[in-house]
């Protein structure tokens, strides 16, 4: 703090401010450096699709990941490509069930590296491989029970009848095949 006194003869404390915002500058450039460096890592966008169950990922399941340049993450941590075999064939070999490998891999990827990664994941102790896509933007899945990520079904409520009990919602209609048969 900075005490000047004035031709009035009375004390003023006024902060300074200098080393504060020097410090806060300082915080600044770090966070716009660190912040990056924590988003890194497995970088893809998946292909689109509809009609798509939502999976959220659960702590056993095993996401292998290629980028566009073809570099694998197992588990969004990068690992060498020559390594993804060794390292797939220790962590299948422990499990006794679920073994499922999951495979998101970036939409411009040459299709063959996609290949070449379901196949070196079947020589090593995966049984089911499942690809992820992401929906389509502006599009909803049309299956019977599907609901967006995070979402649950609720039922209608009952609506009451002229006399007042309640009646459950009706089924939704379903079409009749023409007169004729199928044809």
């Amino acid at each position: 703090m900075a005490v000047s006194i004035s031709a009035g003869g009375g004390v003023k404390a006024e902060p300074n401010v200098t080393p504060m915002i020097d410090v806060m500058l300082v915080l600044l450039i770090i966070f716009m450096l660190v912040v990056p460096a924590l988003n890194a890592g497995f970088n893809a966008q998946p292909p689109k699709g509809t009609n798509l169950k939502a999976h959220p990922e659960e702590d056993g399941d095993q996401v292998l990941g290629i980028d566009a340049a073809g570099q694998y993450y197992l588990n969004k941590q990068p690992i060498h490509n020559d390594d993804l075999a060794a390292r797939l064939k220790q962590i299948y070999d422990a499990r006794t069930e679920d073994k499922i490998l999951y495979l998101k891999a970036d939409h411009n990827l040459d299709y063959g590296k996609v290949l070449n990664a379901v196949d070196v994941a079947g020589k090593n102790g995966v049984r089911v491989t499942g690809m992820i896509a992401d929906q389509a933007p502006g599009t909803k899945s049309t299956v019977p029970g599907d609901t967006p990520a995070g979402l649950v079904p609720v039922a209608a409520p009952a609506t009451p009848d002229a006399a007042g009990a309640p009646v459950a919602p009706a089924a939704p209609a379903t079409p009749t095949p023409p007169a004729g048969g199928p044809h």
